[in-house]
């Protein structure tokens, strides 16, 4: 068996849980996690929609809220959610001084090509929640870059999500600190109090291309290799990045990097390894935000090793091998950025409209 404790004390890397919902704060869910080694909590609006949509955990408090729009009633429950999953790892989060212990929320998938608004709702969230712990996710459209530069400049830890691509990458790390740099300008304590991951999603990456290598008629053995391959040279761009000169003057005063977190880490492709985006992809200062099954996949047999460094140039091959066979990455990053982005929007608009139902049964 794999221990999530010797994941994070002998190789350097979080194990977070890529799920919220309310029964794991009533029940005590979300502690037993963290008592097993789970050291931070995400969430996105297809999570929430899944939660509010089956059993009866919100009914109480839905019923309260009647009267309110349906916008407001969707965050005073999810933020209600947040909250409290907050307060529950905010002894990881004070132990680890601000290294760990975090609770992501998204702002509203509808703002992701609206930099302004995403903005003012990134601060709105912060001024709600009111804990330290609490992380905003913006997603990294080129709008949401530009939002994440803002909000770090303004005190707000952020995840930067729905990265598919090593261009979109540096982009973030960019405006990661840029941010940084403009917020030690005008504030005078410590830079350490902010906190970033940029989560990389994987195993979507090896869905898109792999169907365009059968429509090639391809039959060789690049399947199942893009995503893996990608996320390795997106490591080297983080170790190059956050060892920079640059880097280390923020550093010096206290900054902390903005870890690269691997994100859709669950195995789509039941011909694969279900622990192919696991046990590949660990090594020091990432997280790593499983669902359910893939954590307790990872609990009985995973195999921990500072695996981001090995084979770096057969990944290298791989990718050149893809281009060589007409897949344009670039194009696929395009297209599940646009593909998360409207999942969830789709999501967030699935759970209004649930909402607006089970008021007017009320």
């Amino acid at each position: 068996m794999a221990s999530l404790f010797e994941l994070y004390e002998s190789f350097g890397q979080s194990p977070w849980i890529d799920n919220l919902q309310r029964s794991w704060l009533t029940e005590g869910t979300l502690a037993q996690l963290i008592r097993s080694g789970v050291r931070g909590v995400t969430s996105n609006p297809s999570i929430f929609a899944h939660a509010i949509s089956t059993g009866s955990d919100y009914a109480e408090h839905l019923g309260d809220l009647k009267g309110a729009s349906v916008d407001d009633i969707y965050w005073d429950l999810v933020l209600h959610d947040i909250s409290g999953a907050c307060k529950v790892l905010r002894p990881l989060y004070d132990a680890s001084h601000g290294r760990d212990g975090f609770v992501s929320v998204e702002v509203d998938p509808r703002l992701a090509h609206n930099k302004t608004a995403t903005v003012e709702s990134a601060i709105k969230i912060k001024e709600r929640v009111g804990a330290p712990n609490l992380l905003v996710k913006i997603p990294a459209t080129e709008e949401g870059v530009a939002a994440v530069k803002e909000v770090v400049s303004q005190g707000v830890s952020v995840n930067v999500t729905l990265i598919f691509s090593r261009v979109r990458y540096k982009a973030v790390m960019e405006a990661y600190i840029a941010g940084l740099e403009a917020y030690m300008h005008d504030h005078d304590d410590n830079p350490g109090q902010l906190a970033s991951v940029a989560s990389f999603f994987v195993s979507r990456t090896d869905v898109k291309v792999d169907s365009l290598l059968t429509n090639r008629a391809y039959q060789g053995e690049l399947y199942g290799k893009a995503a893996v391959a990608l996320a390795k040279l997106a490591y080297q761009d983080f170790l190059e990045v956050f060892s920079s000169d640059r880097w280390n003057l923020l550093a010096e005063r206290g900054a902390q990097v903005q870890r690269p977190l691997w994100a859709s880490t669950s195995t789509k492709n039941p011909h694969y390894a279900d622990l192919l985006y696991v046990d590949n992809l660990i090594g020091p200062n990432t997280v790593n935000t499983m669902p359910e099954a893939t954590l307790h996949a990872f609990q009985d047999h995973g195999q921990p090793r500072v695996s981001l460094l090995e084979d770096l140039e057969a990944s290298k091959a791989s990718l050149q091998d893809l281009i060589k066979h007409g897949v344009d990455l670039d194009q696929v990053a395009l297209e599940l950025e646009d593909e998360g982005v409207e999942a969830f929007e789709n999501s967030h608009l699935e759970i209004l409209q649930l909402l607006e139902k089970k008021l007017s049964e009320l």
